[in-house]
C-alpha cells in the first residue's frame, strides 16, 4: 500500500506508475481516493472544531450554575446534545470513508523502482546474469520423475489415491537428499549471520491480506472451513506477521531471519509435458530469508538477499541466472522483484527456484510494522527471498549431477547430510 500522500502531492505519478504495470482499469482509483480523502479530511476538520465548540460550552454549563443561572446552563446542555449528535454522524462518517479509501488503496499498485524494465508479463522479463556454465552432455537426461523412479524414490499413483494431484510421496535416498538441502539450506543461512526460525504453519486473515494482495491471497491459500485460519503459501507470510504492530528500536536493525515451513498452494500452473512430475505441486518445502530494515537500506539488502541464492546454488556447483521481473509481472506490493533460475539439463534451458523482492514500506503499512525515530515513528521496509524451494532445488540437482551410467553424484556440500553418501545408484 503506498502512501496516501502520494495521491494528495502527486496523483499523476501514481496513474504513470499504473500505467507501466498495465493495470489501466485501476486508474480510476486514484482520482476516487482523491475525492475521498477531501471528505474525509474535512468531515475530520468539522468534528475536531465541533468538539473545540463542545469544549466551550460544556465550560459556559459551569459557570451558569454557579450564578443560579438555570435556564442558561439547560439551554447549553441541550447545546452540547446536539453538538454530539453531529459529532457522533461525522465519525461515522470518517470511518466509512475510511474503509472506502482503504479499499482503493489496497489494490493500487506499489511505486516500482525505477530499474524494473517495462514488459506486460513474464515473457519480458530481463535476463541479467549467468553464474556457472550450463551443462550440455552428449547423453540424454530423463525427466526427473524417471530419474526418482529409477531410485524406487517416488510414489506419485499412491499420493493420487490419498490425497489427489499435486501432491507426492518421496522414499529412500530421494527422499533422504530431499532433506539433505532443506537442512544444508538452514546451515549456510544461519552461518550467514541469519536467526533460524519455524513459524506457525496457519495464520490470520488480517496477517494474509498484510502480506498480499486479495487477489494474489484467493489465487494461492488455502482456508481452514469455519475458522479465521489460512495455510500459508510460503514462511514469509507468518514471518512478516511475527512483526506486526511492533514498534523496532533502530538500533535493532536490521532484522535478519531465515525459517523453515512446509507450504500450500491451490494453483498447480498450466499442464503438459514440463509440468509433469513434482514441479508445480500443492505442497513443498522452504527455506526462506526475510529482513525488516531502515527504508534507506533496503536496496542495500535487496542485493545481499539474490545473491545468497545465487551462493547457495554455486557452492552445489549448479549453474543459474539471475532475471529481472518486468512490471507486468511484479505483484502489486512489490518495489522491485528478481528470479533466481536454475539450469535444467533436460530442458536446455533455465527454470526457477527462487524469488526475491523487495516490497518498500507496502507490508509495513498494511500490518502497522515501523521504526522509533527521533522526530517520530516511520514504516520500516520488508524484503524477503527463496533459500530453496524443494522439491525444484531436487530436480536441479538430480539433473545436473545425472550421469550416463543413471547414477547421481551427491554434491560435496550435501555429503554429509547424507551420511558420507558420494553417489546414488539406481536399484532399478
Amino acid at each position: 500500500m503506498i502512501d496516501i500522500k502520494l495521491i494528495r502531492e502527486n496523483p499523476e505519478l501514481v496513474k504513470e506508475n499504473i500505467k507501466k504495470k498495465f493495470q489501466d482499469e485501476k486508474l480510476p482509483l486514484v482520482d476516487e481516493v482523491w475525492k475521498l480523502d477531501v471528505e474525509f479530511r474535512e468531515a475530520k476538520t468539522k468534528a475536531d472544531n465541533l468538539r473545540g465548540d463542545r469544549n466551550k460550552i460544556s465550560k459556559e454549563i459551569g459557570a451558569f450554575m454557579a450564578k443560579g443561572e438555570k435556564d442558561k446552563a439547560e439551554e447549553a446542555k441541550s447545546k452540547v446534545v446536539e453538538v454530539n449528535q453531529m459529532i457522533e454522524a461525522l465519525e461515522k462518517k470518517e470511518v466509512e470513508l475510511e474503509e472506502e479509501i482503504y479499499k482503493r488503496m489496497s489494490v493500487i499498485p506499489n511505486i516500482v523502482a525505477d530499474e524494473v524494465p517495462i514488459g506486460k508479463d513474464d515473457t519480458e522479463n530481463v535476463e541479467l546474469e549467468k553464474y556457472g556454465e550450463p551443462i550440455n552432455p552428449d547423453y540424454e537426461v530423463p525427466h526427473h520423475i524417471d530419474i526418482m523412479e529409477s531410485f524406487n524414490g517416488v510414489d506419485l499413483d499412491s499420493s493420487r489415491d490419498t490425497s489427489g494431484a499435486g501432491f507426492y510421496y518421496l522414499k529412500g535416498d530421494i527422499a533422504r537428499l530431499h532433506s539433505a538441502v532443506l537442512t544444508y539450506a538452514r546451515d549456510f543461512m544461519i552461518d550467514r549471520g541469519y536467526e533460524y526460525h519455524i513459524p506457525p504453519f496457519l495464520i490470520r486473515s488480517d496477517v494474509v491480506s498484510g502480506v498480499m494482495s486479495f487477489e494474489e491471497m484467493e489465487n494461492m491459500m488455502y482456508k481452514i472451513e469455519g475458522e479465521d485460519l489460512y495455510m500459508i503459501g510460503t514462511s514469509e507470510h507468518s514471518m512478516i506477521g511475527k512483526f506486526s504492530n511492533k514498534i523496532n528500536e533502530k538500533e535493532s536493525l536490521p532484522i535478519k531471519v531465515t525459517s523453515y515451513s512446509p507450504c500450500f498452494r491451490k494453483e498447480v500452473g498450466a499442464h503438459g509435458i514440463e509440468e509433469r512430475g513434482v514441479y508445480r505441486v500443492h505442497q513443498f518445502e522452504k527455506q526462506e530469508m526475510v529482513i525488516v530494515c531502515e527504508p534507506e537500506d533496503s536496496m542495500k539488502f535487496y542485493e545481499e538477499l539474490w545473491h545468497n541464492s545465487v551462493d547457495f546454488f554455486r557452492s552445489m556447483d549448479i549453474p543459474v541466472r539471475t532475471l529481472a521481473c518486468c512490471t507486468g509481472d511484479l505483484a502489486d506490493l512489490k518495489v522491485i522483484s528478481l528470479d533466481v533460475e536454475a539450469w535444467s539439463v533436460r530442458q536446455q534451458k533455465y527454470f526457477e527456484v527462487g524469488s526475491c523482492s523487495n516490497l518498500g514500506d507496502a507490508q509495513a503499512r498494511r500490518l502497522n510494522i515501523r521504526v522509533r525515530g527521533e522526530d517520530g515513528n516511520y514504516f520500516a521496509h520488508t524484503l524477503n527471498n527463496t533459500v530453496i524451494a524443494s522439491p525444484r532445488a531436487l530436480i536441479s540437482i538430480l539433473e545436473n549431477k545425472y550421469n550416463e551410467d543413471g547414477t547421481v553424484d551427491i554434491p560435496e556440500v550435501l555429503r554429509p547430510y547424507m551420511g558420507g553418501k558420494e553417489k546414488l545408484v539406481p536399484v532399478k
